[in-house]
């Protein structure tokens, strides 16, 4: 039985979204934002694998600009997808790539300080069994923990925190705070957030002392279920195994999910390539690989996100001829994350589609969720979202 798998490089975006002008940066709006076009100006881009699929090719597709070092002529499919959800964020892009489109307006918070409503607040100390919080306002990660990872160690509260993005993130030292606690903290308070139509309550563990604090691979998402059966759901009832690879089981709930496998993005190639050779007949890997986002998209790194796709392309490179001839493996992305653009949040692009497994064919403008409708022709479950398979 044929397999799929869908790997999604998480914020890799090709510029040209339509509707780019409604979406900001801080007061600048994403028009013109183009992650893989400006980082190959920026940082001499070398993805052959990716650039043979057709990558080069669906830059030129999305946005009409040239990447510099790519141009090969495809052997695999390739087009440019374009999301009509109304966010630039993670549950928003995966649940439309899986058939779900997001059917109502994400609530975020405002870029004032304090950030968070009362309730919100007396919400998070009631659960933490704190008097208060730290932080109630916009940042980075990395940011908040520098300037607020000494006073959580002296007060015990937890550092809370949002973005651009319909999220509240909660960071807490794993050994001073308790990563269990993180967790239950997270969990307690995620029904009030998800009511509220915040999509994601994102626990942030770290570890060390002040001056040299590192976050943890025990990062855990609790997002809002999808409102409707998503691809991991029509394969799961369809008796067939799916295989969620990195963040893929925390933004859909586990719902329609079988195996879950988790750690950093070298660790997840690890996983993706033992399924290449451990996936059941007929199964889905669904892969988040989350790096290019979190430590070089929001960062504002060009050449970090330079080196880490060319170490993608590689690892591409060495699974593609280990797949069987009726395997279909697709590569995409979620949203843009321009490192080159202003301010630190996610882009809204167009998203590339490469497709290994069904020989050189250009697939032109694709919605989001044709490939969803795609894997499900090509494991031959039954579907009933949305979206056109361009088998």
């Amino acid at each position: 039985m044929a397999r799929a798998f869908l790997i999604v490089i998480d914020s890799v975006g090709i510029g040209g979204a339509p509707d780019a002008d409604q979406f900001f940066n801080g007061d600048l709006p994403d028009t013109g934002a183009n992650t893989v076009a400006h980082i190959a100006q920026t940082a001499a881009l070398q993805v052959p694998v990716m650039d043979a699929l057709g990558l080069g090719a669906a830059v030129k597709l999305a946005s009409g600009e040239d990447a510099p070092g790519m141009g090969t002529a495809p052997t695999g499919g390739w087009g440019a997808a374009t999301e009509v959800s109304q966010g630039k964020d993670t549950p928003s892009g995966h649940w439309e790539l899986a058939g779900v489109p997001v059917p109502w307006d994400w609530h975020v918070f405002p870029d004032a300080q304090p950030a968070f409503p009362d309730e919100v607040v007396a919400q998070i100390c009631a659960a933490a069994g704190t008097d208060g919080i730290l932080g109630n306002r916009h940042s980075s990660g990395t940011t908040i923990i520098e300037e607020e990872g000494e006073a959580h160690l002296k007060t015990g509260w937890p550092i809370c925190y949002t973005s651009a993005d319909s999220v509240l993130q909660i960071a807490a030292h794993e050994e001073h705070f308790g990563l269990d606690r993180l967790l239950k903290l997270c969990a307690d308070i995620a029904p009030l957030l998800h009511e509220m139509k915040v999509g994601r309550v994102i626990a942030r563990p770290f570890v060390g002392e002040p001056g040299d604090f590192k976050r943890t691979s025990n990062r855990k998402d609790f997002a809002i279920a999808p409102p409707s059966p998503t691809i991991c759901d029509y394969v799961h009832d369809a008796g067939r195994k799916v295989y969620a690879v990195g963040k893929i089981g925390d933004i859909f709930s586990m719902r329609g999910i079988d195996d879950l496998r988790k750690g950093r993005d070298d660790a997840l190639m690890g996983h993706i390539s033992d399924l290449v050779d451990e996936a059941d007949d007929g199964a889905l890997v669904f892969a988040n690989l989350v790096e290019f986002d979190s430590e070089f998209g929001h960062r504002r790194d060009p050449q970090g996100y330079a080196g880490h796709l060319e170490w993608f392309d590689a690892e591409l490179g060495r699974i593609l001829p280990r797949l069987r001839p009726d395997d279909l493996l697709i590569v995409t992305a979620d949203h843009g994350n321009d490192p080159t653009w202003s301010g630190t949040d996610h882009t809204r692009e167009r998203v590339p589609v490469l497709v290994h497994g069904i020989g050189a064919r250009e697939l032109g403008q694709l919605a989001f969720t044709d490939v969803a409708a795609s894997i499900a022709a090509h494991l031959g479950v039954k579907y009933n979202g949305e979206g056109r398979s361009f088998l």
